[in-house]
């Protein structure tokens, strides 16, 4: 089975995909065509919110936050309701959010909005890709990755990478820097292909049956989709 570990970067979406023993770094500047490149059977681990609740946190968030803990729990934003979901501007966005739920909506959450959509949309018109696109978070991976334990530094710092870099050149030795030199920096970070990396690395686990789910019992959404993350 191939396996890929996605996550949204500056220029779109970066994939690290890996196909028996071999990895690649992908590139696209919208989902639907990073997907349509994959083989039919693809297991696709992804680094977006994909249910989204009609008010109230998730479940999924709440315990990956409280997973985390002090040290990195502030790294899992609350996905937004299903009601801000199509808002294009902030003001709107904020106003639908607290008329559903009574919450305000970060600034960070609303950044995230239009590939939230993609990643809704493209599952909205292709009912096939749901049993085998599964929402992980890297921070969470990392922790579990990491023996358990959460990574206290920022993936942006100095710190941050090597901690996380070393348990990626662990598992794929001389990969991380033969993307990073391929790659530009305006359109990938060097913390968005940690990520992938992370999300692939949870994709394996899944694969082999041994991934946590957070929540044990998932729960879907109103239009039938998973909130849950994999670890």
């Amino acid at each position: 089975m191939t396996l890929a570990g996605i996550d949204g970067c500056p220029a779109g979406w970066v994939a690290a995909i890996q196909a028996d023993t071999e990895v690649e770094l992908r590139l696209a500047s919208c989902l639907k065509d990073l997907v349509a490149d994959l083989p039919a059977r693809s297991l696709l681990a992804i680094d977006m919110p994909i249910g989204l609740p009609e008010a109230g946190p998730r479940e999924c968030d709440v315990l990956a936050r409280r997973r985390l803990g002090a040290a990195r729990g502030a790294s899992v934003f609350a996905a937004p309701v299903r009601a801000a979901l199509n808002a294009r501007d902030y003001a709107t966005a904020l106003a639908r959010h607290r008329r559903a739920d009574g919450r305000g909506l970060s600034r960070q959450a609303f950044n995230i909005l239009p590939k939230i959509r993609e990643v809704d949309r493209l599952l909205a018109s292709r009912p096939n890709l749901r049993p085998r696109m599964i929402e992980v978070h890297p921070e969470s991976s990392f922790a579990q990755w990491n023996g358990g334990a959460p990574i206290p530094a920022g993936k942006k710092t100095r710190e941050g990478r090597q901690q996380r870099s070393h348990l990626v050149d662990t598992r794929w030795p001389g990969l991380r820097e033969a993307f990073l030199a391929l790659t530009l920096r305006r359109e990938v970070a060097e913390d968005d292909i940690l990520d992938a990396f992370a999300a692939l690395w949870s994709a394996e686990r899944y694969a082999r049956g041994e991934a946590l789910c957070l929540p044990e019992r998932r729960v879907r959404d109103t239009r039938g989709l998973w909130m849950a993350i994999h670890i």
